[in-house]
């Protein structure tokens, strides 16, 4: 059995299908760790959550910050912007159950060593603060009151982290964190609005796994989201997001220690490529 973390697919269906190929991937003994963002860009959204749907137990996903606004757009609560390509989902027969099972994914997951989320780490965050602040969003997600929290989502503040945050400011913080974050200075105020690679970022941020003393720098972290970043192994980090809706790659890493690399080559599906 291996483990496989797969970057962000963004409805490219056919090349997660071609990477399962490189990956002679069976769903009878293997696993893949989907980074989130599976939906959204490209022209197989509705194909891809089905398809992770249908892998039960031999698929984790967590939420990317497109799977949210997908969530916010199905609520009423958001509306489809120029280059998404939701239409598919919320005209298919099964939208609604494609959507509680796309709300009930977690936004963090930690297995045999491995911690994986969708795009960062604050640095004062250790692992378990990590979890506990992941279990609380994704309570609120699968609550009754989702919806509430889904109006309030929106935004980039507050921009650091203080245990004592409370109602939708400290959920607002920590949907930022684990979706949408890149670069923070060494305080750990997030910067939202950076998104190019390491070198193009305004003085004073650092990408967030290069933060000095980060309380989660011991940690083997599998993460996507950042497309202009691309494919990087530094001290137990692994970016796994290559572009692949902007015609990069779509990538895997073997979750067994080797530090296996695979991807495959993907048609640009939007303009110009760059980070989302």
């Amino acid at each position: 059995m291996t483990d496989y973390a797969v970057g962000d697919i963004q409805g490219c269906h056919d090349a997660l299908l071609r990477l399962n190929e490189r990956l002679s991937f069976d769903p009878g003994k293997d696993r893949l760790w989907f980074t989130g963002d599976l939906v959204n860009r490209g022209p197989g959204s509705l194909e891809t959550l089905r398809y992770a749907r249908d892998l039960g137990d031999a698929a984790v996903c967590v939420l990317g910050n497109h799977d949210l606004h997908l969530l916010a757009v199905d609520a009423g609560l958001a509306r489809s912007k120029k280059r998404d390509t939701l239409d598919a989902i919320l005209d298919a027969p099964d939208r609604k159950e494609l959507m509680h099972w796309l709300r009930h994914r977690p936004v963090a997951h930690h297995q045999s060593g491995v911690l994986m989320v969708h795009a960062g780490l604050p640095p004062q965050w250790d692992l378990d603060t990590t979890l506990s602040c992941a279990a609380e969003l994704q309570e609120t997600l699968r609550g009754d009151g989702y919806r509430d929290f889904l109006r309030a989502m929106y935004g980039n503040r507050p921009i650091r982290w203080d245990p004592e945050l409370s109602g939708y400011d400290r959920l607002r913080f920590i949907v930022n964190a684990l979706t949408r974050m890149r670069y923070c200075t060494a305080d750990g105020d997030l910067d939202l609005d950076a998104k190019g690679p390491p070198g193009s970022q305004p003085t004073g941020l650092h990408p967030w796994f290069r933060v000095p003393g980060r309380a989660s720098e011991s940690l083997e972290i599998v993460f996507g989201h950042w497309s202009t970043l691309g494919a990087i192994d530094e001290n137990g980090v692994h970016a796994l997001d290559s572009g692949c809706v902007w015609g990069g790659k779509l990538g895997a890493i073997a979750l067994d220690g080797s530090g296996r690399r695979y991807d495959v080559a993907c048609e640009a599906h939007q303009p110009v490529k760059g980070a989302c």
